[in-house]
């Protein structure tokens, strides 16, 4: 018995409404829309216009990835826009949730239960501090209990009217938190925001064990395949330091090759990605997220939040050093 293998010449995902072969590659076998793409008519996506002139004023856009799901994402989003934020307070900051079947920005962030308003420029985000603002289909829901359980057509539309219809205003960096995946999220808004003026990037979430390391190579290959600029890789929870005692064990224990690289480390060196920093596990990080707290303000002597600063300074690095290459 021979085992199945995919064709070398398949696509490497959707090949897109506009496209030639919509409905038609074999990408598109066994897709409920098939039909529809095949048919329907051909072109850019007259959206891609519209979130072009809505992000005018937003300089740069961050896209926090990963294939794995529950390495924190969602955790190191709200972390690096809070530190951001507070680093230059005369900057402004947005947080997208576009986790739509999972948006946990609201609670981590401490705005759970508030109301979106809209207005003739439409949806105003919700803000969390003067110069950081957030949107989710979370505060859009009648309660945080309701189950979001659309096909992918329908989360695309979601993400399009976050983008062309949200008020965000003048902003410095807009931060969007992904599920895991490489997958529907994922190809809008790399379709949307590659469109736009000013710079953009995505940054990588991963945890120092091997079944982890597995799933972000595989996003660092969507990345490339849809050249997409690569910030860098952030390994999370990459130790534990006790609060109290400062002792530090290892909760995921990494390989580490003969030089003593870690395998996130490693990874990077291979893939020809950045390698961004640890982040050391706090337990009372858990805590304020659940509670909606600012674990910087909080905790500012934390090890997590040392560790932390240290990516915002090569985040933004990457966007300063683009923004005078393009000059």
């Amino acid at each position: 018995m021979s085992s199945a293998t995919i064709p070398s010449d398949a696509p490497a995902h959707c090949p897109g409404t506009e496209s030639s072969d919509a409905g038609k590659a074999s990408a598109c076998a066994g897709c409920p829309n098939q039909q529809v793409c095949a048919s329907g008519p051909k072109g850019p996506d007259p959206a891609i216009a519209l979130v072009r002139e809505k992000l005018t004023d937003v300089r740069n856009k961050l896209l926090i990835l990963s294939g794995k799901g529950g390495v924190g994402k969602s955790t190191v989003t709200a972390l690096l826009s809070r530190a951001m934020a507070h680093r230059s307070p005369d900057e402004n900051f947005g947080v997208l949730d576009i986790d739509i079947c999972g948006p946990s920005q609201p609670r981590v962030l401490g705005v759970l239960g508030e109301q979106v308003h809209q207005s003739g420029s439409g949806w105003s985000p919700v803000y969390i501090e003067d110069n950081l603002s957030l949107m989710s289909i979370g505060f859009l829901l009648g309660s945080p209990d309701d189950a979001i359980i659309w096909r992918g057509p329908k989360k695309n539309g979601m993400i399009r009217q976050f983008l062309t219809e949200v008020d965000w205003g003048q902003l410095d960096y807009l931060l969007l938190d992904t599920p895991p995946g490489t997958s529907d999220e994922h190809l809008s808004a790399t379709t949307f925001l590659r469109g736009t003026e000013g710079r953009w990037g995505a940054l990588l979430v991963t945890t120092p064990q091997e079944v982890a390391l597995l799933d972000v190579r595989k996003e660092i290959s969507f990345c490339k395949k849809l050249t997409i600029p690569i910030v860098g890789v952030i390994e999370n929870m990459a130790g534990f330091v006790c609060p109290k005692c400062t002792g530090q064990s290892m909760i995921f224990p990494a390989r580490t090759n003969a030089d003593g690289v870690g395998g996130t480390e490693q990874m990077c060196l291979e893939m020809e990605v950045p390698y961004l920093g640890q982040l050391p596990l706090d337990p009372r990080l858990t805590k304020c997220c659940d509670e909606g707290k600012d674990f910087i303000s909080e905790f500012p002597t934390s090890p997590t939040v040392t560790a932390l600063e240290g990516v915002v300074a090569k985040v933004r690095h990457f966007f300063e050093q683009n923004s005078e290459n393009e000059q």
